[in-house]
Formats: structure tokens, sequence, C-alpha cells
């Protein structure tokens, strides 16, 4: 059987670990948790009896390595890139969410809702030292649906992952070298930061559509701004066949819905319907709790700006006044 040290600190280990353990001997897995925490991964680990590392730092894995032996690590799910000196210690194999050489890097899933992509991907691929370049072991493409969320499109891959990850790592051990990629058709993709999810309300209807769902939990939510405060946007739909605005301010609500707790807002080209929101720090509720007039514009102007350095200026002159 072939010995696979695991390493992994995403919502992809988990049937990542469910397909290994069933067709391999796993070791032990990397991954950042406590191990008396409620997680998923912890409790598999312990019903089968696999240990779990939770230092992720480079210098463990080597020692996990020297330790071992192993005849293969699988990694689902890092943050980090492997450096040669570490990636020659044994064979590597790399779970990636993109069609590859398509969409290297970070934040695939994410990327590709957002940019409106007709499809996702898994690809399991040996590591090399460059980007997400070795050869491909495994590839299987997944529509895009339109009411798809990231969360949707993750559950879908984690699946297949669950189904053929095992047995591409047997295949592999008993000498499956793959096909290379094609470098010259390589795109990439950056990381994404939470202040990276502003909504902005002057784009697409869809554009917005693809963002909103592109972003929604566990990843930390797209937003814009209602009355100073940040408003994060869970659920929301493009309304079919909208009125004609040829008066038209993006961001501007010009519906609402009690009853059903639903606001229209327009956008550069059409009207999207926001079902759930969340104030920050408090909890997720209708929209039409929070938004209460056609009369609101949601997003940050320069008045809320300028209305903002004003009161700000304000208080300081007072205070400097009280220190006299």
């Amino acid at each position: 059987m072939v010995n696979v040290l695991l390493i992994g600190i995403g919502t992809t280990t988990l049937s990542a670990l469910k397909s290994l353990v069933s067709k391999c001997n796993v070791q032990g897995i990397v991954r950042n948790v406590d191990t008396e925490c409620d997680d998923p991964v912890v409790s598999l680990a312990k019903q089968v009896d696999i240990p779990i590392f939770s230092d992720t730092s480079q210098q463990q894995i080597k020692s996990l390595l020297l330790k071992f032996q192993p005849d293969c690590v699988v990694v689902s799910s890092y943050n980090q890139i492997l450096p040669p000196n570490l990636i020659e210690l044994s064979a590597f194999i790399n779970v990636h969410y993109s069609p590859l050489p398509h969409y290297r890097g970070r934040a695939n899933v994410n990327w590709a809702i957002i940019n409106d992509e007709t499809s996702a991907a898994i690809t399991i691929h040996k590591i090399s030292p460059g980007l997400d370049e070795g050869n491909i072991l495994f590839q299987q493409l997944i529509t895009i649906g339109l009411d798809d969320t990231v969360t949707t499109i993750y559950d879908k891959l984690n699946e297949i992952q669950e189904q053929h990850l095992g047995n591409t790592v047997v295949k592999t051990f008993h000498g499956y070298k793959g096909t290379p990629q094609n470098n010259a058709e390589a795109t990439y993709c950056c990381t994404r930061l939470p202040e990276d999810g502003e909504i902005n309300w002057s784009t697409s209807t869809r554009s917005i559509d693809c963002f909103i769902r592109a972003l929604v939990s566990p990843f930390p939510g797209s937003y814009t701004y209602f009355q100073g405060k940040k408003l994060l946007v869970w659920q929301a739909k493009p309304v079919d066949n909208p009125p004609t605005y040829v008066g038209r301010i993006p961001g501007r609500v010009i519906g609402r819905s009690k009853a059903e707790g639903f606001v229209d807002v327009l956008t550069n080209d059409g009207v999207l319907r926001i079902f759930e929101v969340q104030v920050e720090g408090e909890e997720k509720t209708a929209a039409a709790n929070i938004i209460k007039s056609v009369k609101s514009t949601l997003g940050l102007t320069k008045s809320d700006l300028l209305n903002r350095i004003q009161t700000l200026e304000t208080q300081i002159t007072k205070l400097q006044e009280n220190e006299k």
C-alpha cells in the first residue's frame, strides 16, 4: 500500500483524506488546527488513528518527510509554495481547483465565478518548482450554473476529488507520468483579500451577481456601504425584464418588499434584487429589515467621506480645546 503524508489547511482536505484512506496508508496530516477543536478532518483522523501535526511550516514538513519517508506527499489546500530542496525529498502531488494550465495561483474558483466562466475544474498534478506547472495526472471540468455559488462549486469538486484522488495517487506510484502542461497557455490568479470584496454598482447586473456568488460564506463576502456602515450582501439575484431607467443612479434603491424581505437596486444596466444582508458585527437578516427607503443609495459617496472628515475634524478641535 502507498504510504502518504497529507498536507491540507482548507475545506478541500476532508474529501482528500476520505479518498486517500480508502486506497493508501496515510501516515500523518499536516493541518493548522487544534487537535481538540471541532474539525471534521480531525474527527476522521481520530477515527482511523492518523496523527495530526498542527505546525504547517516548511521546516516541520521537512522533519516529517525525514521521519516517515512517505512514498508520496499529497497537498490539498496549502498556502505556501514548496521550494525545490523540499519537493526533491519525495514525490509530491497537488490538488488544484482549476483547469490547468489556466488559472494557476490563488482563489481560482472565486475568480472563475467572478469572471463569469462557464466551467470550473479539478486538476491533480505533480508538483514541480514552477507555480502549478507539473504534469497533469487527472482533470475533470464541471459546469458553473447561473445559480451556483463558490460553495456549491467547491462541494461538487470535493466530491470528484473524493472519487479520484486515491486512485490517481496509486496509479502514479505505479509509474504513471501524466501529461505535460503547455506553459504557453498558462494564466494566473492573484490572492484575494477581504477588502477586495467591495461591490461596484456601476458595473453590469450580471457582473455584480457573479461577484456576490463568488464570495459567499465561508469566504468573507461581498459588501457595500449603507448609512456609513459596511453592509455584507449574502444573497441576491438579477431581476428579469426590469423597468427601463433612462435616469439611472447605480446603487439607488428603487423597490422594496417588506413582506418578502427584498430590496431592488439599480446597477449600470439593470436591477439586482437583494435578499439577505448583514451589517458588520450583527446577524444576517432580510435586506428590507435594514434598507427601508427607496431614497437610499448603496455605496460610499464623496459627500459621505467629506461628512466623515468634517465630523472628525470637529471632534479633534473639541478635544484640543478641552486640553487647553
